[in-house]
């Protein structure tokens, strides 16, 4: 199939896309399958190097694209974004929620302070908010819909511990799709989420932290077999912007995961059976001395 087929089945060439986040990650690698399919693109970056850096690999390859360094928790920088977009392209098709980090804080939620609630709102949630509702006047004008798609995590559907206050803003992300999905379908505008297991990306490094002599037992911990790549909820999110892929799908949450939620507990062992007990003599990443590695 050529690229040109391959851009008509999607359905997405000239549509226009803004993503947050762009530069890296999850972030860069949807920014790069959204200008394989034919889309125009902005995309905020809030790292100098990395926004120069996609910039430069955007135009390489034929996209029309505007890279904006841009923090969207600050409104007045989302307002200018917003506005660039609408100067450069007129319109705003697909906009993809991307931004979100844990900002580092794990420990005990007795032991947290109001101050990291107050960073983990603005970068998971409130930015989120900011963005969103300054898009929607832009997606409504063209009067031909549009898709929302916001970045949550496997966290916001299972419990975490020592990251107890992300994880309840990631949980909220789902309560703020569903009911914008319902209050936007009058105007054909689609509204859903992607939820990452534990993916390699900038912030997290996954396979690698896993000692040599316990790579093979990956493909026990998930059904599929491994850690994610940012390239599987690219893939997803490509799947939520195309009106022809997935144009009756709105307030639903993708979950990739490599079947990770619905196993639960349940992991394959060694000698080819299940448990759904823990394994207590390692945890997979850590070396212990003298322990047999579980």
């Amino acid at each position: 199939m050529s690229t040109d087929d391959e851009r008509s089945l999607i359905g997405l060439a000239g549509k226009v896309g803004l993503i947050t986040g762009g530069g890296a990650g999850i972030g860069r690698a949807t920014a790069e399958l959204f200008a394989r399919a034919g889309m125009r693109l902005a995309v905020a970056e809030i790292d100098a190097g990395r926004a120069a850096d996609l910039r430069a690999a955007l135009r390489a390859g034929g996209c029309d694209s505007l890279v904006v360094e841009c923090d969207v928790r600050r409104a007045d920088q989302v307002a200018a974004l917003m506005g660039a977009a609408e100067s450069r392209f007129g319109r705003l098709d697909v906009l993809v929620n991307n931004v979100g980090d844990y900002l580092g804080f794990k420990g005990e939620f007795a032991s947290s302070d109001e101050d990291q609630w107050q960073a983990l709102y603005e970068v998971n949630l409130l930015q989120m908010f900011r963005v969103t509702r300054a898009a929607i006047p832009l997606m409504r004008a063209s009067g031909q819909g549009g898709s929302i798609i916001n970045l949550s995590t496997i966290e916001a559907f299972r419990g975490i511990p020592l990251t107890v206050v992300y994880s309840a803003f990631k949980a909220a992300i789902t309560g703020f799709t569903r009911s914008l999905a319902v209050e936007l379908g009058q105007y054909g505008i689609r509204v859903n989420a992607v939820a990452p297991e534990t993916t390699n990306t900038a912030q997290i490094v996954a396979t690698a932290r896993v000692p040599p002599e316990n790579r093979e037992h990956m493909r026990r911990w998930f059904p599929i077999g491994r850690f994610g790549e940012a390239a599987d909820s690219a893939g997803a999110a490509l799947y939520l912007a195309s009106d022809r892929l997935s144009g009756w799908v709105s307030g639903a949450t993708i979950v990739v995961d490599g079947g990770a939620l619905a196993a639960g507990a349940w992991m394959r062992l060694a000698d080819g059976g299940w448990t759904h007990l823990p394994i207590i003599v390692a945890d997979g990443y850590t070396r212990r001395g003298g322990a047999q590695q579980g």
